[in-house]
Order: structure tokens, then C-alpha cells, then sequence
């Protein structure tokens, strides 16, 4: 089942350009230049039910102007999109129950006042019924390890603390489609991976659609079997992991451990040395030529261990972004 369907969904912004200089600006005052920025243009997607998406692309790709679009915060300039049946920016207040959004670098909390207050205003905006939202509370801050913390004022809690606490809120509605934009934005590892765990779980148990912008690729690795790529406004690749790997990699890493006394000179006749530090060394080579050079390399060199990777998902996901778009698809 089709969850969300977009189609030819565009968004553009004029803007004033400012000249430098005080004379400029005084022109400025009876004369203005606009341009118009493009950052989404006509793009189509379709996302089932249950599927955990994520949404990738370099800043200003026009990631967070999507999610805004499909969460009702802005007008298109042009297109349709529709949320669960829903024309998201129609404002419906019964598609407003059923999704929600969560932004890294804005908060939806009352900054001096603990969580716990504010989520009990998202009780009556929600109207979410007294047993339920007492149980969903429990739930979720029990799964998040945050329930001796409800009683803090937010100001005192720290980045990772306020994130958990972000989520409580999104998540006690029960909604069916969450949009989350970076949420582990500026958050230390242990952080980033309770939070991930949390997701993979509470996603799996609820079969929620959950669409997610992150520059961190550990993120996309752990939860997301489907990746959608948008440069400059528009998608340049929907598809897998594995498919991306598989067509804009290209290449291999070897990583070897030499035995004991062994030398690594001569080894760049075989692959591209990246590192030496005995006795480990690193090599890359082209994917198709991987087998044939761990081939050579054993007939000349004592090794104990061999490992063959694929190159950083950072390193992959870099190189689709400045992919031209015919090579893309």
C-alpha cells in the first residue's frame, strides 16, 4: 500500500538580491533584483507502508524543503503530493494526527519547563485519551532510558537527552508517518547508537513508514534498506544500498596482515598502496580486479590475515552526489 505518492512536486523562493555598497543599498530602497531558487523541482516518488526510507543529499539539496512540503509547513509552487490519502499542506486536522515531524536543530519543547509539561500539552492538542497517553509515555521512556528525567527543565538536559525527549513527543500520538530530519545532528556515538536502536525497534514493532534525512552514513547503514538521493532539487538515484555500493564504488580495499619479518616493498605492483604500517597494509584496487591481485600478492608475500571491503559509505555516497543524473539513474 502506497503511503506516500508524489508527483512532479516543485518548491522555488524569490530572492532579493543585495548589492554590496551604501549606495546600492539606498537604490535598493525604490529598485530591488530577485532571482528565483529552485529547491525542489519536479520530483517523483512513491514510499509503502513500512518502509524505512532514507533521504539523502548535500546541504541545500532540497531534503528539509521536501519534508516540509509533505508535512503541511509549506505551499508547493507546483505538483501534488499526497500523506496516507492526505493533501499535506491542505493542513487537515486528521492528517495531522496521524504523521509527525522531528528536526534536529529546532525544538518543539518548552525550553525552561520539564518535558513532562510538554508533553502533557501534546495530550490535549493530540487528544490522546488519559490511559493511552500514560501508557505510550511509560513505553517510550522506558525504551529510551529517560524516565528519571522527565522532572528536569529541557535548558538543563543535554543534546542527546533532548533529542530522546523530542521523540517522546513526536511518538505519543502513535503516528503512522514520522519525518525525521537529522535527528542525530551534533550527538556523541553512544547517543547516535541508542537512538538508533530505539528507531530500528520502535519501527520494526509498529511497521510505521519513517522518512530520514542524516549526513550520517552509520545512521542510513543501520536502519535503511532503501536510500532516495536528491542533489540541486532533484533525485538522482532510488534504490538500495547494496545498489549504490555496486554501481559507484568501483573499487576494493585490501587489508592485509603480513607475517612476522615480512617486507612490503614491492607490493604497489599488485594495487594502490593507501597505508603501510607493518604489519598491517592497505591496498585498493578496482572491484574486478580484486581477486586477481589477492591471487598474486599470496603467490609472492607471507600473509596471516586478509580482509577485502567495500571503500567508507561516506566515500560511495560522495561520489553519487556529484554524479551527473543520466549516470545516476
Amino acid at each position: 500500500m502506497t503511503i506516500i505518492e508524489i508527483s512532479e512536486l516543485s518548491k522555488s523562493y524569490r530572492v532579493y538580491q543585495k548589492q554590496e555598497g551604501l549606495r546600492a543599498a539606498i537604490q535598493g530602497l525604490w529598485k530591488r533584483e530577485y532571482r528565483n531558487v529552485d529547491a525542489v523541482k519536479s520530483i517523483d516518488l512513491k514510499v509503502e507502508q513500512g518502509e524505512f526510507v532514507a533521504f539523502l543529499g548535500p546541504n541545500g539539496a532540497g531534503k528539509t524543503t521536501t519534508l516540509k512540503l509533505l508535512s503541511g509547513v509549506i505551499y508547493p509552487t507546483s505538483g501534488n503530493a499526497t500523506v496516507m490519502g492526505h493533501v499535506p499542506w491542505e493542513r487537515n486536522n486528521d492528517y495531522r494526527r496521524r504523521f509527525a515531524l522531528v528536526m534536529g536543530q529546532k525544538n518543539q519543547l518548552w525550553w525552561d519547563l520539564p518535558a513532562q509539561e510538554s508533553f502533557r500539552l501534546h495530550q490535549q492538542i493530540y487528544q490522546i485519551e488519559k490511559n493511552e497517553f500514560e501508557r505510550s509515555l511509560d513505553e517510550l521512556s522506558d525504551l529510551l532510558s529517560v524516565r528519571g528525567l522527565l522532572g528536569r527543565p529541557v535548558r538543563e538536559l543535554s543534546l542527546g537527552e533532548r533529542m530522546k525527549m523530542e521523540l517522546i513527543a513526536a511518538l505519543l500520538h502513535s503516528p503512522e508517518v514520522l519525518f525525521l530530519d537529522e535527528p542525530t545532528i551534533g550527538l556523541d556515538v553512544i547517543a547516535q547508537h541508542n537512538i538508533q536502536q530505539f528507531l530500528k525497534y520502535y519501527q520494526a514493532e509498529r511497521k510505521i513508514t519513517i522518512l530520514l534525512t542524516s549526513h550520517y552514513m552509520k545512521d542510513i547503514a543501520a536502519l535503511c534498506k532503501r536510500v532516495v538521493v536528491i542533489t540541486d532539487g532533484q533525485i538522482q538515484f532510488d534504490g538500495s544500498l547494496d545498489d549504490i555500493i555496486e554501481s559507484f564504488s568501483g573499487q576494493r580495499i585490501l587489508r592485509l596482515q603480513l607475517a612476522e619479518g615480512q617486507s612490503a616493498d614491492g607490493l604497489e605492483r599488485f594495487a594502490a598502496v593507501e597505508s603501510i604500517e607493518l604489519p598491517r597494509v592497505t591496498l585498493r584496487c578496482p572491484r574486478a580486479d580484486a581477486t586477481k591481485s589477492l591471487g598474486e600478492i599470496l603467490q609472492h608475500y607471507q600473509v596471516d590475515d586478509i580482509s577485502v571491503e567495500d571503500p567508507p559509505l561516506e566515500e560511495v555516497i560522495a561520489k553519487l552526489y556529484t554524479a551527473p543524473p543520466e549516470k545516476a539513474e
